[in-house]
């Protein structure tokens, strides 16, 4: 009797489930195939449009004046091996820790 009632129980949740999922990608659906007005700055869409967007800028994104960046953000450079291992020797090194051991130990 308990296995039966579990397997109702499972049913229920995998409809539930499944129907939530179908629910989901309908909506996407429809929502991938919704026209968006267009935000850009020409004199047509400014006349056409009642109401103004305003662009607004992540504060990382400005220099000091508040003037957009137009530069990388993330400057990566290849490194060997030996040279992070260095590296990393060399902030381990610099630590100020009383309790140092050795390679002499």
């Amino acid at each position: 009797m308990l296995h039966l009632i579990y397997i109702v129980a499972f049913t229920i949740i995998a409809f539930l489930a499944v129907s939530n999922l179908i629910r989901s990608l309908i909506t996407v659906s429809m929502d991938s195939q919704r026209r968006y007005p267009n935000r850009g700055n020409s004199p047509s869409n400014k006349a056409k449009k009642s109401y103004n967007y305003q662009k607004t800028v992540h504060p990382e994104l400005l220099d000091e004046r508040g003037k957009p960046i137009n530069e990388p953000l993330l400057v990566m450079r290849s490194v060997s091996v030996e040279d992070a291992r260095q590296q990393l020797d060399a902030i381990y090194n610099a630590s100020p820790n009383p309790n140092k051991e050795t390679e002499d130990e």
